[in-house]
């Protein structure tokens, strides 16, 4: 075992954790962190503990299952890891590339989903070149089976998200870009919800001959992270004709749901 990989992977979560209390991403005991120690393992935030006051010896182990791996001593004997563990796990299920995942509670970004407020539309430019879009997972039940299954198939293609009326998921490949992206969810909440509050009516998006421009300066980067360019972007009239097509976000989930059941039932 690397000892200083893991002792240098502790630190900076608990740097970030300082981080995220200081911006008010987080209150009291709300959000969690996880890291890649190697192919096998993660190192995550304990439950039920503030992440601006972490000790990195009360940080956990766990392998790709979730599971605990017991120590013989050391501050995170007694403690578990963050009821949230399950999102982290689908993360890394569903991408290889990612390294590390951040789940916070932005306060303008939750904000922006209890109003009905959509940070996918492409309105300010430096969101639509780094991050494509930022769409909201439906509605699932904090720390329930139900959380994985509202993520599953955003994370694919998204390195940030909101979960509605929860918070936000970010991913990256190590740690700071997590944070960062985790900053530009809540930055773009902020002046979204400042544009709105002072024209009073929802922001228009960019015109199309700019997000195109902006999606022909990312393709390179989105092909290389296996991405589409624009998938539910709600801005450019390609989404607006297949949108009476979709199904609802709420939809989505209780399919997601039922095919988890029956595929229980036949495999007990």
């Amino acid at each position: 075992m690397d000892f200083r990989a893991e002792n240098e992977l502790r630190q900076r979560i608990a740097e970030i954790g300082k981080l995220m209390h200081q911006k008010n991403f987080v209150a009291a005991g709300d959000g969690n962190i996880s890291a890649r120690l190697d192919r096998e393992r993660l190192v995550v935030t304990p439950s039920g503990l503030s992440k601006g006051f972490l000790d990195p010896e009360q940080l956990i182990i766990v392998d790709l299952a979730g599971e605990k791996l017991a120590p013989t001593t050391g501050k995170w004997r007694d403690l578990k890891p963050s009821s949230e563990i399950r999102i982290h796990l689908e993360c890394y299920r569903q991408r290889a590339d990612v390294g590390a995942v951040i789940h916070a509670h932005p306060p303008h970004a939750i904000a922006c989903t209890l109003a009905g407020i959509s940070l996918a539309k492409c309105v300010l430019p430096e969101v639509v070149y780094d991050l494509g879009s930022i769409p909201t997972a439906p509605y699932a039940t904090p720390t329930s089976a139900e959380g994985p299954l509202a993520v599953r198939e955003l994370v694919k293609k998204y390195d940030a998200l909101m979960l509605d009326r929860h918070g936000s998921v970010t991913v990256g490949k190590d740690l700071w870009e997590a944070y960062m992206r985790l900053e530009r969810v809540e930055h773009s909440a902020q002046v979204t919800l400042a544009a709105q509050q002072a024209l009073g009516k929802p922001v228009a998006a960019l015109p199309d001959d700019a997000i195109f421009k902006l999606a022909e300066m990312r393709r390179a980067i989105f092909a290389q992270r296996n991405r589409d360019v624009c998938v539910e972007c709600n801005a450019c009239p390609v989404s607006e004709r297949h949108a009476s097509r979709a199904p609802k976000p709420a939809a989505r989930l209780e399919n997601l749901i039922a095919d988890e059941v029956r595929r229980a039932i036949r495999n007990p």
